[in-house]
């Protein structure tokens, strides 16, 4: 296997120093997948760009979670699932929906279980849902802007989950505590 850096904004190339400098004042760290992105200043500057896109929806924090732990589960992602865990919990997430999240398990209410089941169709199909699946969404009460924004949260997680994979990303101290292992893959 190939190793990557997990750079410090002194190691890392000069485009991606300023976005870890930036990171380690927003957050207090530098999540080690921001410092192994920072690799390639492209992709890190696009994965930062992603996500304040990600947060201008118009889904609330926990429909926001939704779309991007089901698509982390799916993606047998064990940092991701670990960090965004960390965050759901500090955003104040209902814990019954981070618990189902994990567990794919249904969550209580419906209409946010639409939006889960509605996220695995979009990963599931690579973006192929049925008329019946689409309308599902809608008759729950959300919009073709939601399909969209769908759209956008599964384009935001192959992101960090395919580099996760790669690089074999170490789970920051920060996230320890909600790791998460994949038991699908477990089981393989």
């Amino acid at each position: 296997m190939t190793e990557f850096t997990t750079h410090t904004a002194e190691s890392a190339p000069e485009a991606s120093a300023r976005l870890l400098e930036g990171a380690q004042k927003n957050m207090g760290f530098v999540p080690n997948l921001l410092a192994t992105m920072a690799e390639a200043p492209a992709l890190l500057e696009g994965y930062m760009t992603l996500a304040g896109i990600f947060g201008k929806t118009d889904l609330s924090e926990t429909e926001r979670q939704i779309i991007l732990m089901t698509n982390n589960r799916l993606n047998g992602c064990n940092y991701c699932m670990a960090a965004h865990t960390t965050i759901s919990q500090g955003a104040g997430v209902p814990s019954d929906v981070i618990d189902a999240l994990r567990n794919n398990t249904p969550i209580s209410d419906p209409k946010l279980e639409a939006l889960r089941q509605f996220s695995i169709v979009v990963n599931e199909t690579r973006g192929w849902p049925g008329d019946a699946q689409v309308q599902a969404l809608l008759d729950a009460g959300y919009t073709k802007q939601t399909i969209l924004e769908v759209v956008l949260g599964t384009a935001f997680k192959v992101l960090s989950n395919y580099t996760n994979h790669i690089a074999e990303t170490e789970v920051d101290a920060a996230f320890s505590a909600n790791a998460w292992t994949d038991k699908a893959a477990a089981a393989a």
